[in-house]
Parts: structure tokens; sequence; C-alpha cells
């Protein structure tokens, strides 16, 4: 009985393993399941049409499980045939004995597939952009893939897995930005997806060790780590990209390589919105050049700023909601020069632009209004912190450091292209080795600029220069200033320097002054503003006239004298009159031209050599926006008087008058009893003897 008993159950051991090795490896047909399938496919996704003509009865050794597997399976999706390779459909056992057809999970291999067929498939994918990005911007691709999906104990779908590999990917990110040779590995469920392995390149950009991963549920979260390699060159960047229209800054960039660390952050709401949002990115640029469209220049700097080069520059960037974070530091030159420190950081919060600034310059820096230079090829730091809103600028703090020479600007707030104020401005600088500027300025409820050393020497260039915009048309406060020393134009000094006044809508309205040239020599300067017809009465007095008086040709070799000057102002309007007093014409250009064509050889000799004297010299003259109105020129002395007339704009010079050579001559003839009364008419400046002129012309072509 023992016997009998072993050799059946060895005979059912023998029988289940041999029916196991058949359900493991071949498998039993059978088309008893082949509609259930179907039908339950198509219920769930009315896409789908699923038709095989055999199923075979399968066992998973590993996972202990019964499967229905189809080879070869004909599956249409919306009418578009899938690659399938082959279907496992693993039932529950207990349910299969009961004839229940329960099913555990469905495993679908596909063979390749080409990008153009899963365009195809795509048009149901949500969201409807990701849609839009497979169809116009996936060119080209093969996508290799393993489907799994889960069902409930209603069969079903409760979740799925989705892992393969895609490679040889053709994106066209932009008309020009094309990437090429995009491989990554991926692996997907009903609430993640992950990415790895990621590379791509294009002509100048390479993607290497990248990742992603895509959290679905319940909100769309998507993080991913990349380096990224990029190389521009002069070849690449006329031939591929466009970059004239990509930026309005430059004119194009001819090199650019750098290596980089990459990391973003997108957190989606239910509509796809952007909710939050973190991008970092870390590394080097190793080389880049870069050609501005339009060469920067101004009148502080003596070379043209046509390209800036950057050398083995630090990068960090971090944007966010709440900042936009940039640093940049390393090695910078201007066109061809040498190579220098730099730091920028730039943070941007909300409508709010905070840029600092540390740099080493070695070009030639030129401050005609405080007559300082920083010579060629010596290395001075320059740091700027600053804020922008909108229109508002605000200069937190400027400095220029170069030997023992520095310039610092504190707090200097501008709205709208105005400025408004300031802390203060404090300025020490050298020529030669000798301290030519020790001053600060002080911004309070009062204006205070005192020091010891102010060098005055370019400020009448800036007097006569025009404006259209008045910077400081915001500025309404009294003022005061006081210096131990100035230098004047000529290198004339002036001593002990005290101005009290009060500044309107950026212009003086009120002047009380004083300074000493040395040597009872004085300039004064007074002005005062009737409110009532909103005129400004202006006088200047000066010992020595000169200082004054260099920007302007017309009194170029005048030598000595004193000096009185009034005017009228209203708005852009002026009635003026300057009289200088005994005084001498030394080397003019302009008289001896004059003389020599009168053919006056004596007085032309004189005004070469000692100078013709003169009593006065008057001025009468009427300003307006565009145009100088000459009322009358005359000038008196012991061998010559000139009267003239004429008016001055920017496109011409005219004058006309009468020089009135040998005064003294006319003078005895005059006396002549009965004739001189008829010949020599009593009005001043006006002889026997005199020659007419007349000058015009444009400026530095005048023409007597």
């Amino acid at each position: 009985m023992k016997k009998i008993l072993s050799n059946i159950f060895l005979f059912l051991s023998l029988l289940i393993i041999g029916l196991l090795i058949i359900l493991s490896t071949i498998g039993i047909e059978t088309k008893k399941f082949n509609k259930f399938i179907s039908n339950k496919i198509y219920n769930e996704n009315k896409n789908i049409n699923l038709s095989f003509n055999t199923i075979k009865f399968k066992v998973d050794i590993k996972e202990i499980s019964l499967f229905l597997e189809t080879i070869n399976p004909k599956v249409f999706y919306r009418e578009t045939l899938l690659p399938v390779k082959n279907i496992k459909v693993y039932i529950d056992f207990e349910s299969f004995l009961k004839n229940e057809q329960k099913f555990e999970k469905v495993n679908i291999t596909f063979n390749q597939i080409n990008m153009n067929q899963f365009r195809e498939i795509s048009s149901t994918f949500k969201p409807s952009n990701i849609t839009s990005f497979l169809k116009n911007k996936i060119e080209d691709g093969k996508l290799e893939t393993k489907l799994e999906i889960f069902f409930n104990n209603k069969n079903e779908i409760d979740n799925f897995i989705a892992k393969g590999k895609v490679y040889d990917l053709k994106i066209r990110a932009t008309k020009e930005i094309i990437f090429e040779k995009t491989n990554f590995d991926f692996f997907a469920d009903k609430t993640d997806v992950l990415i790895k392995n990621i590379s791509s390149e294009t002509e100048y950009l390479q993607v290497k060790d990248g990742d992603l991963k895509i959290k679905l549920l319940p909100e769309i979260q998507i993080e991913s780590n990349f380096i990224s390699k990029i190389d521009i060159n002069t070849k690449v960047q006329k031939n591929y990209l466009n970059f004239k229209d990509k930026f309005k800054l430059f004119k194009d960039i001819s090199t650019f390589q750098a290596s980089l660390n990459n990391n973003f952050f997108f957190h989606f709401d239910k509509t796809y919105k952007i909710k939050k949002y973190d991008i970092k990115s870390t590394g080097k640029i190793s080389k880049s050049s870069f050609k501005f469209k339009k060469p920067i220049s101004n009148t502080f700097i003596s070379e043209e700023i046509s390209q800036i080069n950057f050398f083995d520059a630090e990068i960090k960037t971090n944007i966010n909601p709440n900042e936009n974070k940039t640093s940049v530091s390393g090695k910078y030159s201007i066109n061809q020069g040498g190579q220098l420190n730099f730091n920028i950081k730039q943070n941007i919060v909300k409508d709010l632009l905070n840029i600092k600034v540390n740099l080493d310059y070695e070009k030639l820096i030129n401050l005609n209004v405080i007559n300082y230079k920083k010579p060629e090829n010596v290395i001075a730091n320059i740091s700027l912190n600053l804020d922008k809103r909108k229109d508002d600028l605000k200069i937190k703090k400027f400095q220029l450091s170069e030997k023992k020479s520095s310039i610092i600007l504190e707090n200097i707030l501008i709205k709208k292209n105005k400025f408004i104020s300031l802390k203060n401005i404090s300025i020490k600088t050298f020529k030669k080795d000798k301290i030519n500027n020790d001053f600060e300025i002080l911004f309070g409820k009062k204006i205070y600029i005192k020091g010891s050393h102010f060098d005055a020497s370019n400020l009448p260039k800036f007097f006569n220069q025009k404006s259209k915009n008045n910077i400081l048309s915001k500025v309404n406060k009294e003022i005061e200033i006081d210096f131990k020393n100035i230098v004047a134009p000529l290198s004339e000094k002036l001593e002990n320097f005290k101005l009290i006044g009060e500044i309107n809508d950026g212009r003086f309205v009120k002047i009380s002054s004083k300074g000493s040239f040395g040597g009872d020599n004085f300039l004064d300067i007074t002005m005062k503003f009737d409110k009532k017809n909103k005129k400004k009465y202006l006088e200047v007095y000066s010992d020595l006239p000169q200082p004054l008086l260099t920007e302007y040709n017309f009194f170029k070799g005048l030598s000595g004298g004193k000096l009185i000057f009034s005017s009228i102002i209203e708005e852009d309007y002026a009635n003026s009159k300057l009289v200088i007093e005994n005084f001498k014409v030394i080397n003019a250009p302009g008289m001896v031209k004059l003389l020599s064509l009168a053919d006056l050889r004596g007085l032309a000799d004189l005004a070469e050599g000692d100078g013709l004297s003169f009593d006065i010299l008057e001025i009468k003259m009427e300003k307006s926006k565009e145009s100088l109105k000459l009322n009358e020129i005359l000038a008196l002395g012991p061998s010559i008087s000139v009267l003239m007339e004429g008016y001055q704009d920017p496109s011409v010079t005219s004058l006309r008058g009468t020089l009135v050579p040998a005064k003294t001559l006319n003078k005895m003839i005059s006396k002549i009893p009965i004739i001189g009364e008829i010949i020599i008419p009593k009005e001043i400046g006006e002889g026997l003897f005199g020659i007419s002129f007349k000058m015009k012309g444009p400026p530095g072509n005048i023409k007597t």
C-alpha cells in the first residue's frame, strides 16, 4: 500500500513538475479568454482595438503567478497599429478555478517605436501643451518600452508602470536650436516619472549626466539636475544662431565657453500654472567675448568700449519667485586690454534690482569738472552698489580709488532722471603728486560744500555748455560754499572763497560770494531774485577778468583790467552788459588779422608785441535759447577804437563794425577851429580815419 501511495505521489509530483515546465515555457493554448480580454480593454478605452489568434496559459515561476500570453497581437490605438511584441495577462489563480477571471496585472512589451508613430497616438495626452510639444518639436527618435497595468478587485485599472529607453531623439527647441543624439532611460507610474542618464547635444551645447523627476499627483512637480557644456564660436554664431535678433545690447558673441551644473524645480497647480519654481546654476565661464552694437562712450573715458571679454569667471545663479540672484567673478578685459579682476552681484526682489560691482580699471578716466585724470595703465579700483525700482535709481555707494586719490558718493537718489538728494560726496585727488581737490558735499536741510582745495581750472567749460535736460530741477535748498584754495583757469589762485545762496528748481536765485586772488584783487558775485516780476539780477566784479573769460575766443589775448558784468535773467532770456576797463590785447589772432588787412603795420606789430592798450570795452547783448544778439561792442584806446554789432547762433557768427586807428591824430584834427567840428564826428569811437569790416562764417571758419 505504501508503495502504491509512493508511486501515486511520485506520479503526481512528476505531473505537476511537467505541467509547470510546460506552463512556464511552452504554455497551453486557449481561445477561451480572447473575446473577454478584447471586450474588457475596449470598454476601458474605446480608442483601443485588440485582436489575436491564440492565448497561452503560462506560469511565472518568479512571481508564482498564472498568466495568459499572446505573441505579436494586433493592437490599434486610434486606428494606428502599435508595435506590440507580446502581452501577458496575470490572473488570480483562485478566481480562475472559480471561473471568475479576475485580473491582477497586464504586461505589454513593445517592439521599437518610431517617433512618427508616437506623435500619432499622442493627441489625447494631457496637458495639451505636452501634445503640442510632441507634434511640433519632436522630429525623430526611437522608443523601447514595457508597460505593466495593475487592476483592482473590480478588474478596473488601478495603476501602471512604464519603463524603457529613448535614444537618437531629435528635438527642435527653436528655429535655430536643434537638440540631437538625445538619449535617456525612464520609469513611470500613475504618480511619478523618473528619467535618468539624460544626454543631448546641439552644435554649441552639450548636456550630460542628467536626471528628471516628475511627481504627477496631487499636483505636478518637476525636478532636474544636469551638466551643460557650452562652446560658441564665430562659425556657430554666424551660421547657426541668429544672435542679432536675440540680444539688444550685443552685436554678436564671438566666443563663449562654459561648463555649468544646473538644477531646477517647478511646481504646477491643477490647471498647469506655475505655483513655485527654483532654478540654480553654478559653474565656470572659461572664456567669452561680447561685441557691442554701439560702442560705449562718454566724457569720462578716453577709449570707446566696443568689446568686453571674460576669463575663468565663476558664475552662480538662483531664480525663484522671491528673488533672482546672479554673481559672477573672475577676470575681464576691455577691447584688447589686459586681464583685470571683477566681481558682479545682481539680486532682483519683486520690482527692486540691486547691483554690486567691484572691478579694477586701467584705462584713462577724465573728470574735467574737477580737473582729475586717472592715468592710462595705472590700475584703479571701482566699486558700485545701487538699487533700481522702475524709474527710481539709488546709488547707495560709489567709490573710485587710485593710489592716494579717492572719490566717494553715498546715497544719491534719482527719480525719472532727476536728481533728488544725496547723503554726501567726498573727493580727494592729486595732480603730479600734489593735492588739487580735497572737499566734501553734504546734503541735508542745506547744501554744504566745503574743503581745503578745489580745482576749478575747467569749470568755465561747463558753464558754457548747453543742456536740454536740467537733472537738478527738483533741488530747492539753501547752499553754502567754503573753499580755502581754488585753482582758477590760467593757473590763478582764488583763496578763502565763500558763497551763501539759494537754489530753486536746480538754478541759483540768490548768491552772495567773495574770494581773493591775492594782492588786493578780489572776485565778488551777487544775485537777487525779484518774486514779483520773476527776474534775477546778477552782478560779477573781478579784478582779474582772464579766469572768467577763458572759454570765449573773442577775449583771447586780453591782459590786465577789471571786469564788471551785470545781467537781468528771466527764464531762457538774458539782457546783459559786460565792461572791462584798462586792459591790453596781446597776440590776439583776430585783432592782428584785422589790422593786417587794414594795412596798419605798426599797430599789427604792436598787437603782437607789447600789446594794444584800451581804456574800456563795453558789450551790450541779449541771449535767448539758441542765439546771442550783440547790440553793441565798443572798445576805446589811445591807438585804436572799435565799434561793432552782430549776432551768433549754432550755425554762424556775424559781426560788422568800424575800426578807427590813430585816435590821437583824430583828436588833434577835431580841435582845429571850424574844420575840426565839420570833419570829425562827435560820436565816441568815430573819426576822420576809419576802416569798415565784416566778420562772418560757421564756427572755426570765420572770414574777415
